[in-house]
């Protein structure tokens, strides 16, 4: 089973990049984010004719996450536990179907910025709020993905420049030690354990010549239950999709399980 996760930033404005690549990967299940669009926006006939079922969290311009899987999706969640009076479309979660069911989820954590306001304190509670639920769903003691836009930089190889990032949400203190808290709680960081080498970053800024100058960050990731992890067979970042017409600033990430 190959999982795939990406922010396509505005599915809308780049269905025919995202569908080009759907039709050349043929991924099994995509975590999509940032699809800034409501459910019923959602361009989902283009994806049901490459034969995808889905799920979709919307959100009016902003945020905005979906699962697609060609097989069918059940045990839909639509929203990140833990706090009632929040609006933004940030977290799903399916269980996908087959001989042997794995529990996904699309996440697209808070960017952060600037600190020191009230949007970095939400990231923060925001990912405190995904440990505990991710604490819940590992006493399922089932295969599980937690992929997704994590907008978190853990460690300095992670950036081609990492001094360009101090003063960023992304590489605060704060922002990687709740990052590492969620690996603790028994997640296996997919990317680390199947492959490893540093400057395989998944976001190139649209300024600055960032891409040609291969001035880019990974803040794309995969963390896996044991039960999922047990069955890793590789990881690909698929950084060309980042030179194709109208590109997302973020490549797709796939993990490939022998499920």
């Amino acid at each position: 089973m190959r999982i795939a996760t990406w922010n396509v930033n505005s599915v809308n404005a780049r269905l025919e990049t995202v569908t080009r690549w759907f039709e050349e990967a043929q991924p099994d299940v995509a975590c999509l984010q940032e699809i800034k669009c409501v459910n019923e926006k959602f361009p989902a006939e283009a994806f049901e004719r490459l034969g995808y079922n889905l799920a979709v969290h919307g959100q009016k311009s902003y945020n905005g996450v979906a699962i697609l899987s060609k097989t069918p999706l059940e045990d839909v969640r639509r929203g990140l536990p833990g706090d009632d009076t929040d609006e933004q479309a940030r977290y799903l979660e399916a269980v996908v179907s087959g001989p042997q069911p794995v529990r996904v989820a699309s996440i697209y954590l808070p960017n952060g910025n600037p600190t020191g306001t009230e949007k970095f304190a939400y990231k923060l509670a925001w990912m405190e709020r995904l440990r505990r639920h991710a604490e819940e769903l590992l006493g399922y003691e089932e295969p599980l993905a937690l992929v997704g836009d994590y907008n978190v930089i853990p460690e300095d190889r992670d950036a081609e420049f990492p001094k360009n990032w101090v003063e960023d949400a992304l590489y605060q203190p704060e922002s990687r030690a709740a990052f590492r808290s969620l690996k603790w709680l028994g997640l296996t960081e997919a990317y680390l354990q199947a492959d490893g080498a540093p400057g395989a970053y998944t976001f190139w800024d649209y300024q600055a010549g960032a891409w040609q100058r291969n001035n880019g960050i990974r803040i794309d990731h995969a963390l896996l239950s044991p039960q999922a992890a047990d069955k890793l067979r590789g990881v690909s970042i698929h950084r060309d999709v980042r030179s194709w017409d109208k590109p997302s600033d973020h490549v797709p990430l796939v993990v490939e399980l022998d499920l």
